[in-house]
């Protein structure tokens, strides 16, 4: 070989180790970076497939209903949901006044009766035929509720029996005509 070559060779030897070195560190630090890397992936992996579960789950929550109609605030219609609230059946205008210890009088059940097509009219109530009125109930197996009066505050009178749940409504005796003078 040529003096001049061989000085040369060993420079290229030089350079060859300094760059095999040099590819060496760098393979080294990207190994290293690589199973830096390998963690977080897996982690965007799961919160993908978590993210991709919880969108595929049903709603937690029903849908949006619309508002339950607003009452009126007169506490007449609370103690007339009260007792529809402890009646099995449909009740007319004037079973209701009895119910609420009303006087069985014209302005009373007319008065009554308008209550209760207010509060049809504000879907609470039901009205299955004229004058018959009833609540909406989900259909339960349940025992219906003990037939009670009530008083005008809403609660049983004083000394009031309950009456048991198969009884019927106690009605009061019809007015007797009286008849007129003779003459």
């Amino acid at each position: 070989m040529d003096a001049q070559i061989t000085p040369l060779l060993e420079r290229i030897k030089a350079r060859e180790r300094e760059f095999a070195t040099t590819a060496e560190q760098l393979r080294t630090q990207i190994d290293e970076l690589t199973a830096s890397l390998r963690e977080p992936n897996e982690e965007m992996e799961n919160l993908a497939v978590t993210r991709k579960t919880l969108l595929a789950l049903p709603p937690t929550t029903p849908e949006p209903t619309d508002p339950p109609p607003a009452l009126p605030d007169h506490p007449a219609y609370q103690r007339i949901l009260t007792v529809f609230a402890d009646t099995a059946g449909p009740m007319r205008a004037r079973d209701l006044c009895e119910r609420l210890d009303l006087a069985i009088m014209p302005k009373n059940i007319e008065s009554t009766r308008h209550k209760l097509k207010r509060l049809v009219s504000l879907g609470v109530l039901t009205e299955p035929e004229p004058g018959l009125f009833t609540q909406h109930r989900p259909s339960t197996t349940s025992p219906p509720a003990p037939n009670r009066r009530l008083n005008r505050a809403g609660a049983p009178p004083t000394g009031a029996a309950v009456l048991p749940p198969d009884a019927p409504p106690r009605r009061r005796p019809a007015p007797v005509a009286s008849a007129g003078p003779s003459g």
